[in-house]
């Protein structure tokens, strides 16, 4: 039974979902593979063959990977399928787009957001915005299925896999036009160790700059509840929740959020949860490991004077 691997990478460096989707791989059992497609992605390759239990890395790099469209990837995947009968990549923006569209070729049921998995057919994913889990057995020949990265701990970086080229390139209609990336000094969202999150109860989007100060303290990232998005205070890339960024760091301070399900959904799994908040009904509380019953513009500037 071999397994491949969808490696995330911006063509210099790996990124740390991957190590993740390779310890949900692990846990299925078999010959792992993983595919690196992208252009000058040599170093993300090297990266890919330390990767504990990664057997191979496959490189396809070539000028129709840069930008990594999903349609390219799909139909890389589907020209190297036949060898495999699991298929995995990492819930994030670009294996959302790209699995659907190799299990629409493979005509197969994609798996989505696994958290657990049972046996090599068997799997564990959240429905109900988290608040239930559901265990699915999946009878198709081959299983393609997206890995919550966050349910995972990354494998160690102690193999020394094989290296395999992919010659083949594939060209389809879907043409790149642009991006706009947001740049921060801070760690990136997904993969920080430390996020503090503010919701509606910061009032504006200029009050964010306590908790900015908070954050660059403790050397963490800043995220927001959709409410504070929605609100126009932060941008949306620094949602957190069932619509935004699914997180668990090792401490999550949750700053004016009240917990709606949708929000718990995107970081209930956090190792430490501090929640502050002058409600003391506050659903937030329910979920948090500290609870502070405190007026947030009170709270925030006295922890800063702290740190």
């Amino acid at each position: 039974m071999a397994i491949l691997v969808l490696a995330e990478h911006d063509n210099a460096h790996l990124k740390a979902d991957t190590a993740k989707v390779v310890a949900a791989a692990t846990a299925i059992g078999g010959d792992i593979h993983v595919l690196v497609a992208g252009s000058g992605c040599a170093s993300a390759a090297t990266a890919a063959q330390s990767l504990a239990g990664v057997s191979k890395v496959l490189v396809a790099d070539a000028a129709e990977y840069t930008n990594h469209l999903a349609d390219n990837l799909a139909k890389l995947i589907l020209s190297l399928a036949g060898d495999y009968e699991h298929i995995l990549a990492a819930a994030s923006s670009v294996g959302k787009d790209t699995l659907p569209r190799v299990a629409a070729l493979l005509d197969v049921s994609q798996i989505s957001e696994v958290i657990g998995v049972e046996s090599a057919d068997t799997f564990i994913r959240p429905i109900y915005a988290g608040s239930a889990l559901a265990t699915v057995q999946s009878l198709d020949a081959k299983k393609v299925m997206t890995i919550r990265p966050s349910a995972f701990d990354a494998v160690a970086n102690t193999g020394s896999a094989e290296l395999a080229n992919v010659a083949e390139a594939i060209q389809s209609k879907a043409e790149f036009v642009s991006q706009s990336l947001t740049e921060s000094a801070r760690p990136e969202l997904g993969n920080a160790g430390i996020i503090v999150s503010g919701g509606r109860g910061m009032g504006s989007g200029e009050n964010f700059a306590i908790l900015e100060q908070l954050a660059d303290k403790l050397g963490a990232a800043v995220g927001a509840s959709r409410a504070a998005v929605d609100a126009g205070f932060v941008p949306n890339d620094l949602q957190v929740g069932q619509t935004g960024k699914i997180v668990a760091p090792d401490l999550y301070i949750a700053v004016g959020i009240s917990g709606a399900i949708q929000h718990l959904a995107g970081m209930k799994d956090s190792k430490v949860i501090v929640a502050i908040n002058k409600d003391p009904e506050a659903p937030i509380f329910q979920v948090a490991d500290y609870g502070l019953e405190a007026d947030l513009f009170e709270a925030i500037p006295a922890l800063n004077n702290l740190i």
